[in-house]
């Protein structure tokens, strides 16, 4: 009888069955899809769709906590993360496909190959027991995470944050530029911003000392007259009529 409950415990369900070999499909084709995007901005979209299935499979698990963070942590703030230093570099900056280091491309292949038989063989070793959710959630999902990232995985927890890291570093070499001219001094940027004849200061705000301050109303000048540089291009700027000089109040 022991021996049948525990069968039915770790057997799995049609709908666990459907939903794995449907949301694998979609992992697997957006991983794919972030190492083979000709373009760094699809890229990360492709990850961000891996991301958030790994979330649904983690809930589907009862490990609430950890699907909560995938999406908070991973699609939310690293992702976005990511997107600014895109934004940073130019989307349509061209890559070099010269080696700046020798042999990197040897070690890459090399060190991919390595990290997937580490993986290949950690999964053989997780699979070969099965624990169960209860007793895996024992106390709360978070303190059974952390019992067994700070017990049992604590050297692949060590070595994944150790690979965090270098990829942040990598990020900030590939991101980083070198300077070949003398930086411009203050003086130097002031003077070539008025040289052509430039506005000295700021654009004044619509609805500055007028009736209304939309921002599609011009503000009024000193003389009582409508400002037209304060008023967006892409709006129409609204057509009030003015008895005198500065009859309008400041409505701010």
């Amino acid at each position: 009888m022991t021996t049948l409950m525990a069968e039915a415990l770790t057997r799995t369900s049609t709908g666990e069955a459907v939903l794995f070999w449907i949301l694998a499909v979609v992992a697997l084709v957006g991983a794919l899809g972030m190492v083979m995007a000709s373009k760094a901005v699809y890229s990360a979209i492709f990850l961000a769709m891996t991301m958030i299935v790994l979330a649904v499979f983690y809930i589907a698990q009862d490990a609430l906590f950890l699907g909560v963070v995938q999406v908070v942590v991973y699609t939310g703030a690293v992702m976005m993360l990511f997107l600014f230093v895109l934004m940073l570099i130019g989307v349509d900056t061209a890559e070099s496909l010269v080696e700046t280091l020798r042999g990197q491309r040897v070690a890459a292949l090399l060190a991919g190959l390595g990290f997937g038989i580490l993986l290949i063989a950690g999964i053989g070793t997780t699979t070969t027991s099965f624990t169960g959710l209860a007793k895996a959630n024992y106390g709360g999902n978070v303190q059974g995470l952390a019992i067994l990232i700070f017990t049992q995985y604590l050297w692949a927890f060590e070595v994944t944050s150790a690979l965090l890291i270098t990829a942040a570093l990598g990020a900030m070499v590939l991101a980083h530029r070198e300077r070949f001219e003398r930086r411009k001094t203050q003086k130097e940027l002031s003077r070539e911003r008025f040289a052509p004849g430039q506005r000295a200061t700021p654009l004044p705000g619509p609805g500055v000392y007028a009736r209304h301050n939309a921002v599609d109303m011009p503000a009024l000048l000193p003389d009582g007259s409508f400002s037209d540089v304060s008023v967006s291009k892409v709006l129409v700027p609204r057509s009030v009529d003015v008895s005198g000089n500065g009859s309008e109040g400041n409505n701010l």
